[in-house]
């Protein structure tokens, strides 16, 4: 019995000699190729046309509806370039839209932005941390709900404008007690 399986397995270990391991596995099965996931392509979705008079398409002729892998690629690489695309035009209802939209923002507005919301989120340093153990209260006030569409009820009542009157805030509550000072 046991010199059977030797003499199955000799010519086993003498193949995986001959060739490269991964060779041997490939071919029995054991290890599998993935696909180059760089050569693998999507294709665009199939859609129902509006029109149900027009032709089938002729075979081996290009979808019209792909778009070529140069863009493709250009679209992944630099995506601001498509939209810089001066094809891309605006139909007269955009173009309303966008007028009365109002004044166009700064061209700086993203730094700005950007700028302010790093301030907001900046990481507190180690030292900051053991002087001033506490966490910091949140920025703004909390606006009362009810009372706030209690007030547009009846601003809505009498005619007035939404922004006609006092928005309701929540009062943050004092500490009360000695312990409450402290802390």
């Amino acid at each position: 019995m046991i010199r059977r399986t030797l003499f199955l397995l000799l010519p086993l270990f003498g193949l995986a000699a001959c060739g490269g391991t991964s060779d041997v596995m490939r071919s029995f099965g054991i290890s599998r190729d993935a696909p180059d996931e760089f050569l693998v392509t999507t294709r665009a979705p199939l859609s129902m046309p509006p029109d149900f008079t027009l032709r089938p398409p002729a075979p081996g002729a290009a979808r019209p509806q792909e778009v070529p892998l140069r863009t493709q690629a250009e679209a992944t690489l630099a995506p601001d370039t498509l939209l810089a695309n001066p094809g891309n035009t605006q139909s007269p209802g955009q173009q309303a839209l966008v007028q009365q939209a109002g004044p166009a923002a700064p061209s700086d507005i993203r730094s700005k932005v950007g700028q302010d919301a790093a301030m907001a989120t900046a990481d507190r340093s180690f030292v900051d941390r053991l002087m001033f153990w506490k966490t910091p209260e949140p920025q703004g006030v909390a606006l009362d709900a009810a009372g706030e569409a209690q007030r547009l009820r009846q601003n809505a009542a009498t005619g007035q404008g939404v922004d006609s009157g006092n928005s309701p805030i929540i009062q943050p509550k004092g500490a009360s007690g000695f312990l409450g000072n402290l802390f």
